[in-house]
């Protein structure tokens, strides 16, 4: 059977995406429509702290949740032989191409199919800057690249990730803001990274916060780092380490915009439909990661030297102009878009 012919009464197939936040929640839109184009029903294996994005996904009929202990060395090795054992003859789509996902895939017994990660292009990109390489990237993002696991060419239309939340969620959600007195227009601010090369100065966000009230707008910060600092300014409206992902999501639902840099809650605002406003500096839409809504706005400046690396991690010693040349006063300026 090749993965070209699935069908429904093949039972489910499974779909393995480890990685990090926006890696996975990027998924949650290609399974979407595999569900509504192909009938496709999965089983998502992924990290245990990334499982509760599919909760209530309408193409999900199990997540495998992965520990960190159990993805390491001969533990993986023992998984993935004990995974193989599980789902005889069930297609395997893998949407990392990690040597994880590719161990997997040597034990497996059944069809594998895999997405293009265009490694090459990247790098070639990234180190000649050149035009041919430019060009496949720019061809599809990476949702578009997940769904060519089971098709020869891109899908035409964007695939936005999903995530489903229930309306006792997103009441919750109202609730919590309520509590703090946080309402009106209300602007989420996630002021973290991954990697701090990506991330916005930290005066600059004290500055934006301060700047928003005069402008019209409230705040909450949300989100996850051993170092929070906007509590300083206002901590019943800093809610980092403070929320479980679902909750994120749910808060991120009841905003008006997001405020972040290139980040995986970036794409779960994405998800739940808020617009946001993307701070993007070493990486860059060659990526694949760029936000594609139509009221979603990618502020950025026209350097040479971007991208200057693969994931936001510091390849070179550098000024950081290409984040610190963002002012909050811009960012101020475009939230006028949504006051409409």
């Amino acid at each position: 059977m090749s993965a070209s012919l699935l069908t429904p009464a093949d039972g489910p197939a499974v779909v393995i995406r480890l990685g990090a936040l926006g890696d996975v929640a990027l998924a949650t839109g290609v399974l979407e429509y595999w569900r509504l184009t192909k009938g496709l029903h999965v089983v998502f294996m992924t990290r245990d702290r990334f499982a509760p994005l599919f909760l209530g996904h309408p193409a999900v009929t199990r997540t495998i949740q992965v520990t960190q202990a159990q993805s390491q060395g001969a533990a993986w090795v023992r998984t993935a032989r004990s995974l193989a054992g599980e789902f005889p003859g069930h297609l395997l789509i893998d949407l990392h191409g990690s040597v994880r996902s590719r161990t997997l895939s040597l034990l497996w017994n059944g069809p594998v199919a895999r997405y293009p990660t265009h490694a090459l292009q990247r790098r070639v990109y990234l180190r000649w800057r050149s035009i041919a390489a430019r060009r496949a990237l720019l061809a599809a993002d990476v949702p578009r690249r997940y769904a060519m696991a089971l098709e020869p060419e891109p899908p035409s239309a964007p695939l936005r990730p999903r995530v489903f939340l229930t309306t006792a969620e997103v009441a919750a959600a109202h609730a919590l803001l309520e509590q703090r007195s946080i309402g009106g227009r209300i602007a989420a601010l996630h002021p973290y990274a991954t990697h701090p090369l990506k991330t916005w100065p930290r005066p600059a966000w004290n500055e934006l916060v301060r700047s928003l009230a005069a402008a019209g707008w409230d705040w909450v910060a949300l989100g996850r780092d051993p170092n929070p600092f906007l509590g300083a300014i206002d901590a019943a409206r800093d809610l980092t380490n403070r929320t479980d992902l679902r909750t994120t999501c749910s808060l991120l639902a009841c905003a008006s915009v997001l405020i972040t840099a290139d980040s995986g809650p970036m794409h779960l605002a994405e998800a739940v439909g808020t617009p946001l406003i993307a701070l993007f500096g070493p990486t860059a839409r060659e990526w694949g990661f760029y936000p594609g809504g139509s009221r979603d706005v990618v502020m950025e400046l026209p350097m040479e030297c971007r991208p200057c690396s693969l994931h936001g991690t510091k390849r070179i010693e550098c000024p950081r102009e290409c984040l610190e040349g963002i002012t909050p006063a811009a960012v101020v300026a475009q939230l006028q878009r949504y006051e409409r």
